[in-house]
């Protein structure tokens, strides 16, 4: 079908009908048609009428058709048309056929506009960076074409102003409104230090960054690339359709010849002749050709418009046949952002005081637990500070020998029961000694994202097992687990182990992993789907899945997997509505129930309701009462 595999550019804005000629042609041929009809039951005659529409409706698809013929050697639907259009003309049938060439013209257009419509989530994306930036060179303030943007410069976003492409906060702070990227309503506050996509609006104060992508080569040119990537690539419905199309379209010139020789052989030759161009467009898969191509390229342009990036067909069809999802637990399940919960001390210190021991050793340390301790006090640095890597600090503080671990490697002493029950309520504990004894535990923990319950609860709604696969303690992941309401934990897990664990689900049905960082990129690479949380997850492992989310709202994961079944029921809807069509015209066509005219606007009515049915795919999908909105771009 001549929709399939156009390229449009998503900058530019759609072409009214009234200019576009693959709208007008088919028109024009449509009031030729009728004018002919009208002229003909006048009693002028309307044969110059219906040249004029056949000719006109004709143009639309035949010189395509032979092109594609005589370059490809490739037999297509449009061939079919051009056959049957010039039988019936040197029958002299050409009413019929010029009913023909506008009919299936019309449907051309339409699917044409259908498909448009389908990719215009792509325009809506780019229009997002604006066309100009304001950049900042040598204190002086520029506004420059925001394509020119390149890596390190310096960028000034003011209120109101889309941020023009990937930076870092180098001075201010405000509000950001990221809800056309990322499907996120609330407002996401940002200061130095923090990373802003690009397409976010600023809402409160002005922004200096430091770009960290160039104009045309960021996270929303980004999204759009693979959108359109997964637009073109086919999956396994897909496949089926075009197994089933293929051999279809010289089987129904075999068809067609066979009814036109046998009929010849024992009855009149013009009738059987003219039932075999009726059985030739009776035949053809038109609706089975748009079936699949429509809806997915609906459905993942639907998709990308609350936050959901899939980079294959393939990957949107999969989605909705997922029976199990694993998680990551850290930054997938959880903020990512450890704190401290619980501080339990030895009679003689507060909890203060070991906080401030902690802190001053560990202002020396990079370790995520360590910004935890120093973000929860105040306190001046240690001196002689040493790292174990994995294992904690030692140091001076006041003159004393201070250290702090993990109870693998400080003994907790009289704290032993205490540490269990932080290990237990799902914190990490860490010992702190001073002068060789233990003088307080701290639990910190990474806490459960607020809505991740809410998530993990539509999933099993939708008939989907969640499992946790985590490199943490047993205790640890348990209680999160529980909390998240997730039965199936598997703790202590290297990454080589997750990819293991993922090859046993997947054994047990189609299973998709979910996670942000490095270490989740084997597995997300060996599930049958791999899912990326959020455009802060490693670049391991947004490459290594098959979809991106581009929000950190794990609601969005049911919204996604609800949306992609539909798509997938929308799919066999008009595969199974095409092959209806073709099986109850082809016997109609022979014996001669159904003439050339009828068959042929039973077939386009077919493949109307086929692009009307796959456009249902564009449609947000709802996932419960509080799943995140984005805004309508």
């Amino acid at each position: 079908m001549s929709a399939c595999g156009c390229e449009h550019d998503e900058r530019e804005e759609e072409t009214p009908w009234w200019r576009d000629t693959e709208i007008l042609l088919p028109i024009l041929s449509g009031l030729a048609l009728a004018a002919g009809f009208t002229a003909e039951q006048l009693g002028a005659g309307g044969a110059a009428f219906y040249w004029a529409g056949l000719l006109l409706g004709g143009y639309t698809f035949a010189p395509t058709a032979v092109r594609t013929l005589v370059t490809e050697r490739r037999l297509g639907i449009g061939l079919l048309m051009t056959i049957s259009a010039l039988g019936a003309i040197i029958l002299g049938y050409v009413e019929e056929a010029a009913a023909l060439a506008f009919l299936y013209s019309i449907v051309e257009a339409l699917e044409d506009r259908a498909m448009d419509r389908a990719r215009s989530g792509l325009g809506s994306l780019l229009s997002l960076v604006p066309e100009t930036a304001t950049v900042v060179v040598d204190g002086a303030a520029a506004e420059i074409p925001a394509a020119q943007l390149t890596v390190g410069g310096t960028i000034l976003v003011r209120p109101g102003e889309r941020v023009p492409t990937d930076g870092i906060v180098a001075n201010g702070r405000s509000g950001l409104d990221t809800s056309a990227i990322t499907g996120e309503s609330i407002p996401v506050d940002v200061g130095v230090g923090d990373e802003i996509i690009a397409g976010s609006i600023n809402l409160t104060a002005p922004l200096t960054l430091t770009a960290t992508a160039s104009g045309t080569d960021n996270s929303l040119t980004t999204v759009v690339r693979l959108v359109r990537q997964a637009q073109q690539e086919k999956g396994e419905r897909a496949r089926i359709a075009d197994r089933i199309a293929r051999p279809l379209v010289p089987g129904v010139l075999i068809l067609a010849a066979a009814v036109a020789i046998l009929g010849s052989l024992f009855g009149d030759p013009e009738l059987w002749i003219t039932r075999s161009l009726v059985v030739l467009v009776a035949a053809s898969p038109c609706a089975l050709a748009i079936s699949v191509p429509l809806t997915v390229v609906a459905g993942v342009g639907a998709a990308s418009r609350f936050g959901v990036v899939f980079k294959s067909g393939s990957a949107f069809e999969e989605l909705g046949g997922i029976r199990a999802m694993a998680f990551d637990k850290t930054g997938t399940l959880t903020m990512s952002s450890p704190s401290v919960v619980r501080v339990e001390t030895a009679p003689e210190y507060t909890a203060d005081d070991v906080l401030s021991l902690a802190a001053a050793l560990e202002q020396h340390s990079t370790h995520p637990l360590a910004r935890a301790i120093t973000d929860a006090v105040a306190a001046p640095p240690a001196s002689d500070a040493e790292e174990s890597a994995g294992l904690g600090m030692t140091g001076t503080v006041g003159g004393a020998r201070v250290a702090v671990g993990n109870p693998t490697w400080l003994s907790s002493g009289h704290l032993t029961a205490k540490v269990k029950e932080l290990q237990g309520s799902g914190m990490t504990a860490v010992i702190v000694h001073r002068e060789g004894e233990p003088v307080g535990a701290i639990g910190l923990r990474d806490e459960l994202r607020s809505e991740a319950a809410e998530a993990i609860g539509l999933l099993h709604e939708d008939g989907i097992e969640t499992v946790m696969l985590t490199g943490d303690s047993e205790a640890s992941a348990r209680a999160l687990a529980s909390a998240a309401g997730i039965d199936d934990v598997r703790a202590n897990l290297r990454p080589e182990d997750k990819s293991d664990a993922i090859a046993g689900l997947t054994g047990r049905g189609r299973t998709a992993m979910v996670g942000d960082g490095i270490n989740d990129g084997p597995a997300l690479a060996s599930a049958d789907l791999g899912i990326a949380m959020g455009l802060t997850g490693s670049d391991v492992a947004i490459e290594s899945a098959d979809i991106a989310f581009l929000g950190d709202d794990l609601r969005l994961l049911p919204q996604a997997v609800r949306h992609a079944r539909r798509g997938r029921r929308i799919i066999d809807e008009n595969i199974l509505l095409s092959l209806l069509i073709i099986t109850a015209l082809v016997p109609l066509a022979i014996s001669g129930v159904l003439g050339l005219a009828a068959v042929v606007l039973v077939h386009e009515v077919g493949e109307i309701i086929v692009i009307l049915n796959g456009l249902r795919a564009s449609r947000r999908p709802t996932a419960g009462t509080s799943t995140p909105q984005a805004v309508t771009v």
